[in-house]
């Protein structure tokens, strides 16, 4: 356990595996073995691995170390085998180089380096978890579960290792609206398109007077509309779709309530599960954050935050924008930063534990 975890190499050998989300067994294999190879006891629930005792119940902060091994699926414009991972200089180019393979690799180096340093202080555990694109339900949401609670997660995203201290929710609503149909010819009829674009222009006027301070106001779209059976006939049923946006000061269920509320349609939530967060001020992790140099920020793309009922922060070594490219990739340099910076704000964390035992008592 001394010899530390050849980051760079593992990533390679891991990105010529395929993962797309819920396609993750044989990378989740593979993981698997080297975790086992490197010393570590691994529980496996699904595709998702597990390190460290979960169950410890011996009253330290519990800390969850988080990142995601699976991928989308490749987008067209590649030039060459998105699952043939190549090296040209300092990049690492190949599918989930950046999003978030990275983030894996230098997890589980910063893991084998700090955990030995922090045992005394925290319960520090390693998830490396499967289904995060898709948000799917053998995915994190399967392994929360047997975590029991917990006082922090750092998720793994690329994040040029500034930590994201807010994240954007997301709702989609299926709207249905009823009208009666007719004969256009003769004018018959209660048209369910005019009613759906009286909502659609309440929805476009919402107002969202309470501002966060990370996140953006609250967005509701109208995405996608259809209607209608034939150019004669007044159409009875007008269906459309809402993207919703949520923040830390207006939740899911909250802005479901505010959007019902000026709207005729029968609006259904396909899912409220993916929440916005927000990380307290006071918590010991934005005071470990202010203490590592770090620069908080407040994110609009989604991640496994989305799911976790638990303080978080998301940061990991690669750039956002270069995620679900053609091309992706990620630098050498941007992986050593990311293990030292992984375990300066471990350090960070553990420094402010030891002097004030109850800040970890959330």
């Amino acid at each position: 356990m001394s010899k530390g975890v050849p980051y760079t190499d593992l990533l390679l050998e891991m990105l010529s595996i395929p993962a797309t989300s819920r396609k993750e067994q044989m990378r989740s294999d593979f993981l698997e073995s080297n975790l086992k190879g490197i010393g570590f006891g691994v529980k496996r629930i699904h595709n998702n691995l597990l390190v460290g005792d979960a169950n410890a119940g011996d009253g330290r902060p519990q800390i969850v170390l988080n990142s995601h091994m699976d991928t989308v699926s490749p987008v067209e414009g590649w030039n060459r085998d998105p699952f043939v991972p190549q090296v040209q200089g300092e990049k690492i180019v190949g599918l989930g180089s950046n999003d978030a393979g990275a983030s894996v690799v230098t997890m589980i180096a910063a893991y084998q380096k700090m955990q030995p340093m922090v045992e005394k202080v925290l319960n520090l555990m390693l998830l490396i978890s499967a289904e995060e694109e898709v948000s799917g339900a053998n995915g994190i949401s399967a392994v929360l579960p047997y975590l029991g609670d917990l006082d922090a997660v750092i998720v793994g995203e690329p994040t040029g290792m500034c930590p994201a201290v807010a994240e954007r929710g997301l709702m989609v609503l299926d709207g249905e609206v009823i009208g009666r149909a007719g004969h256009a010819a003769r004018n018959e009829g209660e048209n369910a398109i005019i009613k759906a674009m009286k909502d659609i222009q309440s929805i476009a006027g919402l107002e969202f007077r309470d501002l966060s301070v990370w996140l953006p106001r609250p967005g509701a779209q109208v995405t996608m509309i259809e209607a209608g059976t034939g150019h004669n006939v007044v159409p009875d049923v007008c269906r459309y779709v809402v993207d919703v946006r949520s923040n830390d000061m207006y939740g899911n269920e909250a802005l479901l309530e505010k959007i019902r509320s000026v709207c005729v349609a029968n609006l259904t939530p396909r899912s409220t599960r993916l929440k916005p967060s927000s990380l307290e001020e006071d918590h010991f992790i934005m005071e470990a954050i202010k203490s590592s140099g770090f620069n908080p920020f407040g994110s609009s793309t989604l991640s496994d935050m989305a799911l976790i009922p638990f303080p978080a922060v998301k940061m990991g070594p690669g750039e956002s924008a270069r995620s679900h490219t053609a091309g992706e990739y990620i630098l050498t340099s941007e992986l050593d930063d990311g293990v030292a910076l992984y375990c300066r704000f471990l350090e960070s964390i553990k420094e402010i534990l030891v002097n004030n035992p109850l800040s970890g008592e959330q």
